[in-house]
């Protein structure tokens, strides 16, 4: 590991001044920021402490009924407040289906928006990685690819992103509340990640030295509260990163769905809304076959990259099934298996 300085700022203004300085990098949990400094995969010059800055670990109901999420809100502390599962369902059955108890415990909503990806090459120091260092290729393209990209990948890079958090609130219209050296600004969630199109380096859309401080999400998504599930597919359901997740909201009206919201995980470098298809949903009934359209239609531009052509159909079928389960109404209690496929559709105590 490289020597660094470290920085413990007193203040937010104090922390964006010392983290514009070149090569600095934002520090929290440093649940996923630390493993990559071990493995050299970055190499920053100086560590910005914000962990105990206070005015970023809050969870506030705002007067016109947003929740506004502070940055350092563990995962756990989101995922089991009360008022939040109840009116964020699927949110919160992300956040529980993401890593182990003890890194949910841990890790910060800030940290899991800006989460690396976890492609295998990018960690690997001796391959060519386009976003590690660009310009040097991108051996994922010709090696073991069969986790990557679907859709939006380019032939410089095939990575995927791996929150499961992000999906749900790129489905019900987060806001992220970045501050910098300008002042503050937001942008929609969906907008915060970019595809790697010819520089996969550049990942979001923050601007050196900023900091995102808060997520807010709309009074208005409570109303698919009744209807809203995560669903997600890994190679083991104790803890994986997710080969593909979906997100699904429906508001539902004498059997016809009148609004609709989907979000997709492990098929992009960001998660990916299939608005085409929401708007598809509109109008129709909520059956087996309007699903299948709506999948259709997510996934129209869809195609392998590599060893992973069998991602577009099990993209697919999950779609359908996290509709199909959004649509029998979400469960009175967390499932007992967050997000997972093998779940009983009532939900089970997950703290019994």
């Amino acid at each position: 590991m490289n020597r660094f300085d470290y920085v413990k700022p007193a203040s937010l203004t104090e922390a964006i001044a010392a983290a514009s300085a070149p090569g600095s990098a934002y520090l929290a949990s440093g649940t996923n920021l630390l493993d990559l400094m071990k493995g050299d995969v970055v190499r920053p010059a100086r560590l910005v402490d914000i962990s105990r800055l206070p005015e970023l670990n809050r969870i506030e109901r705002l007067a016109n009924g947003d929740v506004r999420i502070g940055a350092l809100v563990r995962n756990a502390d989101l995922a089991y407040d009360p008022d939040f599962a109840k009116d964020f369902p699927a949110v919160a059955e992300a956040l529980l289906s993401g890593a182990s108890a003890q890194l949910r415990n841990a890790a910060t909503v800030g940290g899991n928006l800006l989460q690396r990806t976890r492609c295998a090459y990018f960690y690997d120091t001796a391959s060519a990685c386009n976003k590690r260092t660009p310009g040097s290729g991108c051996d994922a393209r010709e090696g073991e690819n069969s986790q990557h990209a679907v859709l939006g990948w380019s032939d410089s890079c095939i990575a995927t992103h791996p929150s499961d958090f992000c999906v749900p609130l790129a489905a019900f219209d987060a806001m992220v509340e970045i501050e910098g050296k300008g002042g503050r600004r937001e942008v929609a969630l969906e907008a915060l990640h970019l595809l790697p199109g010819t520089t996969p380096e550049k990942e979001t859309l923050l601007e050196p030295g900023e900091m995102i401080v808060a997520v807010r999400l709309p009074a208005a998504v409570r109303s698919f509260a009744p209807h809203a599930r995560y669903l997600k597919v890994r190679e083991r359901t104790s803890y994986a990163f997710a080969v593909v997740s979906a997100a699904a909201g429906l508001k539902i009206e004498s059997g016809i769905i009148t609004e609709a919201r989907l979000a997709l995980g492990g098929v992009a470098a960001k998660p990916w809304r299939p608005r085409a298809a929401e708007t598809l949903l509109v109008g129709q009934a909520a059956d087996a076959s309007s699903y299948q359209r709506a999948a259709d239609v997510a996934l129209a531009d869809a195609r392998p990259s590599g060893d992973n052509a069998y991602k577009i159909p099990l993209a697919r079928n999950i779609i359908v099934r996290a509709l199909h389960l959004a649509a029998l109404g979400t469960p009175d209690r967390m499932p007992a298996l967050p997000a997972s496929p093998f779940s009983s559709p009532t939900g089970a105590l997950h703290d019994a």
